[in-house]
């Protein structure tokens, strides 16, 4: 459906914040069919934006990764992840 975001995990780092705003935006101008909303529909757009970009950077910081902690994960907790997962510790 959305060709054209580009993936934003990346090995080294989180998405920024524009990031997050572009894919959200670029996201719910697709689904809604509007370029730009109109003056009444303004807020609503606005806040679709924002809480998808919201809720995108959750989802960034609850995903576990291979080899990397996620918050609150301790480094013993990531090789017993990765063991059990058949990664290499």
């Amino acid at each position: 459906m959305c060709r054209n975001i580009k993936r934003l995990r990346h090995s080294d780092h989180a998405p920024t914040d524009a990031e997050l705003h572009d894919a959200a935006l670029q996201f719910i101008r697709k689904i809604s069919g509007f370029q730009a909303p109109s003056r009444a529909n303004q807020a609503a757009f606005d806040r679709a934006v924002r809480d998808v970009a919201s809720v995108s950077r959750t989802l960034f910081r609850s995903l576990r990764l291979r080899g990397h902690a996620a918050p609150g994960q301790g480094a013993e907790e990531v090789v017993l992840l990765n063991r059990s997962s058949g990664g290499v510790s």
